[in-house]
């Protein structure tokens, strides 16, 4: 067996429902660390988004942006931004249309109008600061994501118009527009790839449905208790939910780690 890797989704996984990082999730991945296990990150979100996790929980490797952008150890090791034509063509849909947007590059993201209720709403449930204005942010910078906010029936409007894109809905306004074919797989395979890691000797915990190509290349996919059905189906195990210790749980299941949350549970039962 070669040394085992474990990828981590951000949002209703290493965060709970109040986007807090559990004290058992630290402990956890401490423990992870210390046993030699090597810890990443594969999130949607932009890099800037994250840095606090990143340093919080000593991991330095990542992969970002559903697998836009892929750093290992501090070096970047894949980024694929969409091209500035295909980006004018799908700003020129949403301001026909008139729904506002989000450009986002690896260290920052800005928005095409101020205080929209749907991008205010969208960020504000994960707790991310409403991005600055700036309608032509990419035409100065690489660009790896759009976010367009509108209603759900709307969304239609650019899948079926622009069919050489994916398309990842995160909240009831939001729709993350990637290239064709993208995906946390395939950040993950460079990572593998570029470290000398086995695929059979990873692992991957998430809970959304940009987390099904993940969970369905790695050698072991689990899905949080609060998973989506789609998400459960592709895993291979399903461990608590993300307000229940579920990467704690998940981790001693697997038997990467020792189960210590016990142990100090009893101790602290037996000194009573």
């Amino acid at each position: 067996m070669g040394r085992p890797i474990v990828f981590f989704d951000i949002d209703g996984t290493l965060l709970n429902e109040n986007k807090e990082i559990l004290a058992s999730t630290r402990i956890a991945i401490h423990q992870l660390q210390q046993q030699g296990v090597y810890t990443a990150i594969a999130t949607g979100r932009t890099p800037i988004l994250f840095e606090e996790i990143r340093q919080s929980l000593g991991i330095d490797s990542y992969v970002a942006m559903n697998g836009q952008y892929v750093v290992f150890e501090g070096q970047v090791i894949y980024d694929n931004p969409i091209p500035q034509e295909e980006l004018i063509k799908l700003q020129t849909e949403m301001q026909r249309n008139n729904h506002p947007y989000a450009h986002v590059s690896h260290d920052d993201f800005k928005s095409s109008v101020a205080n929209h209720p749907y991008i205010r709403d969208s960020f504000g449930d994960t707790k991310i600061v409403y991005p600055e204005v700036d309608p032509t942010f990419h035409l100065r910078a690489p660009i790896y994501q759009a976010i367009v906010f509108c209603e759900e029936e709307k969304r239609s409007q650019y899948i079926d118009r622009f069919p050489h894109f994916t398309f990842l809905p995160w909240h009831t306004y939001a729709l993350d527009i990637l290239p064709k074919g993208c995906s946390k797989a395939i950040g993950i395979t460079k990572m593998l790839e570029h470290g000398n890691f086995e695929l059979a000797d990873s692992y991957a915990f998430g809970d959304n449905n940009n987390d099904l190509e993940m969970l369905s290349l790695v050698g072991t996919g689990v899905a949080m208790g609060n998973a989506l059905p789609e998400t459960k189906a592709v895993a291979d195990m399903i461990t608590t939910s993300c307000n229940e210790d579920g990467i704690y749980y998940g981790l001693v299941k697997l038997g990467l780690i020792a189960p210590v949350l016990q142990k100090q549970e009893e101790t602290s039962s037996s000194s009573q």
